[in-house]
């Protein structure tokens, strides 16, 4: 899967790099969504009882981010910086997103477009569980997106959309006390967000 990543990426890089010079409509904008996590436990976590619950610790969690860019009528380019922490039965978990998009536009009405594309970049997996030893991973991340966007007279637009990133983050989970020892890994993700962007 890490080969695949690395060609999304270098593709999405190409993308970027070989799309027209956009008009000067910049954007800076805010997100907040809820994210699904689909996790792969070691052998060892999956016959632990005390890790069941490891799962569902980023399952489900509310997702704030910040991103910048440029577009114009056909399409939009930008980066994205998300953070995703939360916690079930005593285990913590953080995951930070940093991807740069490429949308294609679709008008469906004067104001109103559909957009869709690709995105890749870095996650950072963290675990910070009280009575474990912490531990982090930094892996590749790419996926797709697609979503609604509306843009009003004011130099304001409001999104809506979903995105899929596949990943290659891992990290260990380890008691202090010997109780717990094993892996996992972030497979993937699911988002579903809204934003507002400012251009000017």
């Amino acid at each position: 899967m890490k080969t695949s990543l690395k060609f999304l990426a270098l593709g999405t890089a190409m993308a970027l790099a070989s799309a027209p010079v956009l008009a000067q409509d910049s954007f800076v904008g805010l997100t907040w969504g809820e994210t699904s996590s689909n996790m792969d436990r070691s052998s060892s976590l999956k016959n632990n009882p005390q890790a069941r619950t490891l799962d569902s610790a980023i399952n489900n969690s509310g997702t704030w981010g910040v991103r910048g860019g440029v577009q114009d009528d056909t399409g939009r380019m930008y980066l994205t910086y998300e953070y995703i922490s939360d916690s079930a039965k005593g285990y913590k978990l953080r995951q930070q997103n940093l991807l740069g998009s490429y949308d294609l536009f679709l008008p469906v009405a004067d104001n109103t477009r559909l957009f869709g594309g690709v995105t890749a970049g870095l996650v950072k997996l963290e675990q910070d569980s009280a009575g474990f030893h912490r531990d982090s991973d930094l892996g590749l991340a790419g996926g797709l997106q697609a979503g609604v966007l509306h843009q009003f007279d004011a130099p304001v637009s409001l999104e809506a959309g979903y995105r899929y990133l596949r990943t290659t983050a891992d990290a260990s989970l380890n008691a202090r006390d010997g109780s717990v020892g094993g892996s996992f890994d972030l497979k993937s993700t699911e988002q579903l967000y809204l934003g507002v962007n400012y251009h000017f």
